[in-house]
């Protein structure tokens, strides 16, 4: 699974209760005026046309779509899945595009520029190297695949292809703005010494879907099956995980895990409940918790340090200062929230930009694109200007594997040491 996709707005955040929950979590409220309602810039890239096909056309897959048809200079000109009920939708939404029924014209076909890979996790491996091989740009949705094995396959295939191929691991925080703007903090040492870490993501959901047929069951419910499956941790974990190792520099050295079947008792093989420990160098511990048996709060995560702690919740992020950490100069003139106790400075991408542009940024309301969109605009971009990709092959190589080890850790519920040779790819 991909990393959940309900990306709100802030009067659609508010509603949910996510951000209220929060507030009541860290001591506090939050008043926000809506009055101004600032959309996002996006970039044009005025006669300039990637075309682009999609892999795999589920829920996930159709997500790829919708946004792909707002980023400018790419084209969608072909979707394929195995199965006809799923085209049969394609064909009726988007009657323009072409279906097909086997990948492998697609990669065949030289009008072709970039794939975008939306198959089940345990699917990618195939799929990915021959279309490297082939010379397609890719984008392939996190994690890489459900095996160590698969994943290096994959990244050797991205290493092999060379430079003027792009190849984009589907971690999405990697090219979210608000994300990339917390790290620029991070890198500082604005949190002092790091204390500990954490993060959650929680839903009240089955995962289980229905089919015409027990056959098509249960391939649609490859996640709740262990040989399909890499768990909570490695579908939706990997993301968070891979936002922990980004900001602290650094990998886990060890895991241990704890999983249980907690409500969801449907037959289903893959726990629904998960706890994962992970050692980090210097004696900080990060905890990670997912479940499917309740909402309350929904997803953040939370770096603590000496000097400060910062919180990052969808698209939004506040700083807490203690009350004897240096004074850094710049944080009497930030935008706070008051929090029962303590007072959160916002950390807010271009808020700069913002204010030169003349926005009250206290009485506006600031939409954000989903984390989806800003993924696929990078890697259009990184193939129209030739760059590097910020989620490469290493790095999603790297998150699979941790995340990969930690769902074993669940499973077993044993602790497990990281070896450096399971992320070498020489």
């Amino acid at each position: 699974m991909k990393k959940d996709n309900t990306h709100l707005g802030r009067r659609e955040f508010l509603r949910s209760g996510s951000l209220g929950a929060l507030g009541v979590l860290f001591g506090g409220t939050q008043a926000l005026a809506l009055d101004t309602v600032v959309k996002p810039k996006r970039r044009e890239r005025p006669g300039q046309r990637t075309k682009c096909a999609v892999i795999g056309a589920g829920v996930w897959g159709r997500e790829i779509i919708a946004e792909l048809s707002r980023v400018s200079g790419a084209e969608l000109v072909a979707v394929c899945d195995h199965h006809p009920g799923a085209l049969r939708r394609i064909e009726r939404e988007s009657p323009e595009v072409k279906t097909v029924e086997d990948y492998r014209e697609v990669l065949d076909d030289p009008g072709i520029d970039a794939v975008f890979i939306a198959t089940p996790s345990h699917l990618h491996r195939e799929v990915a190297v021959a279309a490297l091989e082939a010379g397609k740009h890719v984008y392939c949705e996190a994690p890489l695949a459900t095996t160590i094995e698969d994943a290096r396959a994959i990244a050797r295939a991205a290493k092999d292809a060379g430079d003027t191929v792009i190849f984009q691991a589907g971690l999405q925080s990697r090219t979210e703005p608000q994300h990339r703007f917390v790290d620029t903090f991070m890198q500082t040492g604005v949190c002092g010494e790091m204390v500990l870490a954490r993060s959650q993501w929680r839903r009240k959901e089955s995962w289980r879907r229905m089919g015409a047929t027990p056959e098509r069951e249960r391939e649609l419910n490859w996640r709740l099956h262990p040989e399909s499956s890499p768990g909570l941790v490695g579908e939706i974990g990997v993301h968070h995980i891979d936002v922990a190792t980004w900001f602290m520099g650094a990998r886990p050295t060890a895991v241990t895990g704890f999983g249980s079947l907690t409500i969801w008792r449907d037959g289903r093989e893959v726990p629904d409940t998960v706890e994962a420990v992970f050692e980090f160098p210097g004696g900080i511990h990060y905890n990670l918790s997912c479940t499917l048996g309740n909402s309350y709060e929904g997803p953040y995560d939370l770096f603590c340090g000496g000097d400060s702690a910062i919180l990052v919740a969808d698209t939004r992020a506040w700083m807490f200062r203690e009350a004897d950490a240096p004074l850094l100069g710049w944080e009497v003139y930030a935008q706070t929230e008051r929090f029962f106790r303590d007072t959160g400075i916002s950390l807010m991408a271009d808020a700069t930009q913002l204010i030169d542009d003349g926005v009250d940024l206290e009485e506006a309301e600031i939409e954000r694109e989903t984390p989806l969109f800003t993924a696929i605009d990078d890697f259009i971009e990184c193939i129209a200007e030739d760059l590097k990709p910020r989620a490469g092959f290493r790095e999603g190589y790297e998150a699979a594997v941790i995340a990969i080890k930690a769902n074993e850790a669940v499973v077993s519920g044993s602790r497990i040491d990281y070896s450096d040779d399971w992320f070498d790819l020489s």
